[in-house]
């Protein structure tokens, strides 16, 4: 299963970052990962989120641009190797993989990918044994 990812795009200038995290916070969103990007004018935060409809919401009515994005989410073991083997199953699988970040849940790491065509490529790697994360996973990571 994908997981619907936040994109949010921030004016390039102070306290435009803290704005956003502080309408999240009173909005109760927990930020499960973040990924910040940016260039001269202006940066774009990726980031996965407890309930990603109503960060949407909170982000909004806080005059923030935010869309879904569908990404991966898988396992990595946590040992010498162990992204290497989850990247061997994508080149494999012929995934071309246009981003990627992580973070760490309670036992595990876990890696973030943005794909060309994220339905065909969760079935790719399905047939090779690797289960996405779900969003209903994200809370209990």
């Amino acid at each position: 299963m994908s997981v619907n990812q936040v994109s949010v795009f921030l004016e390039n200038k102070p306290g435009t970052l803290n704005k956003m995290t502080e309408a999240l916070t009173k909005g109760g969103i927990n930020i499960r990962a973040l990924s910040l990007a940016d260039t001269k004018d202006f940066g774009i935060v990726r980031m996965i989120v407890n309930d990603v409809y109503e960060a949407t919401n909170v982000l909004k009515d806080a005059d923030f641009i935010a869309k879904f994005t569908p990404v991966l989410i898988y396992t990595v073991s946590d040992e010498t190797g162990g992204l290497n083997s989850l990247l061997t199953a994508f080149t494999e699988a012929d995934v071309n993989i246009e981003y990627m970040y992580a973070f760490a849940g309670k036992e595990h790491a876990y890696m973030i990918f943005r794909v060309n065509d994220t339905q065909n490529a969760e079935k790719i790697l399905a047939s090779k044994g690797l289960r996405s994360l779900s969003q209903e996973n994200i809370a209990n990571v």
